[in-house]
């Protein structure tokens, strides 16, 4: 029986809110444990700035020591700025984050039993992600028709019986403590996600851990929302992180939360799902 293990972190926020004793008990996580992949969903710096990608980077090349990797840009990978409402110049926006991070917005990764789909939520400032609140500049999330056909085509390309799985920035699922959606058009998005068979949607942003289990009459499809690897999780909670293990019948999703006492990560709230 192939069995897939996954280590899910997000919003690592490299710059003025990182805690250097978290991302040491991470990196020393991830080479004791050496998981399948090491997903990470997004928002690996704070500023956008070329040394708080070079650090992100270090933690992404120990992490490519023992496992496969997949990154995906968060909105504070983005460098709005330089092209807002499509205006200025476009190719700046990502320019750091091809330069240190990967060249790839949107990586796609096959491995033994699971495809892994990368998909840029983080599109800047444009008349997809305008909101009445102004407060949402910059911050919402947004997939065009495009994007999700692509997420399609190549999961037609996977072997039967794979996991499929997507990797995204913003949360579909309205959060616990912020009442709000990350990303635009949930219905819809999830709704084609379960027409398209994904099993396990990873994705931050929201900085509260969460685990979901969304019902269609098709498929469901389970959602990781991992925590925060920063000072800036929401509430007063505690960082955390979420490892996966995927077998052929069943996906279990433990949620890791970071403890001062001990200076480290431990077990936290498990749930088990059928496939």
């Amino acid at each position: 029986m192939t069995v897939t293990t996954l280590f899910h972190c997000s919003d690592l926020h490299f710059g003025h809110p990182a805690v250097p004793e978290q991302y040491e008990a991470i990196e020393a996580l991830i080479q004791t444990r050496k998981y399948d992949v090491v997903a990470i969903s997004g928002d690996v710096s704070q500023r956008a700035r070329a040394g708080e990608f070079q650090r992100a980077r270090e933690f992404i090349r120990k992490a490519e020591q023992v496992s496969e990797t997949i990154v995906v840009p968060g909105n504070h990978d983005v460098a709005w700025w330089f092209s807002p409402l499509g205006l200025g110049t476009p190719d700046k926006m990502f320019a750091k984050y091809r330069q240190y991070i990967s060249a790839d917005l949107e990586p796609v990764l096959r491995i033994a039993g699971a495809t892994f789909v990368g998909l840029n939520t983080s599109q800047g400032v444009n008349r997809h992600t305008l909101t009445w609140n102004v407060r949402d500049i910059s911050i919402i999330g947004h997939l065009t028709r495009d994007q999700v056909e692509h997420a399609r085509a190549e999961f037609e390309h996977s072997r039967a019986g794979d996991a499929r799985i997507i990797v995204m920035h913003h949360n579909p699922v309205k959060g616990e403590l912020s009442q709000r959606h990350g990303l635009k058009g949930t219905q819809r998005i999830l709704g084609a996600f379960a027409e398209m068979g994904v099993d396990l949607v990873l994705c931050g942003h929201d900085h509260q851990e969460a685990v979901h289990y969304i019902e269609h009459t098709k498929r469901g499809t389970i959602i990781s929302t991992s925590g925060t690897i920063s000072n800036r999780s929401r509430g007063g909670r505690p960082s955390s992180v979420n490892s996966i293990r995927i077998a052929e019948d069943q996906i279990e999703v433990s949620t890791l939360v970071w403890t001062p006492r001990e200076r480290d990560f431990i077990a936290g709230p498990v749930k088990c799902f059928t496939r």
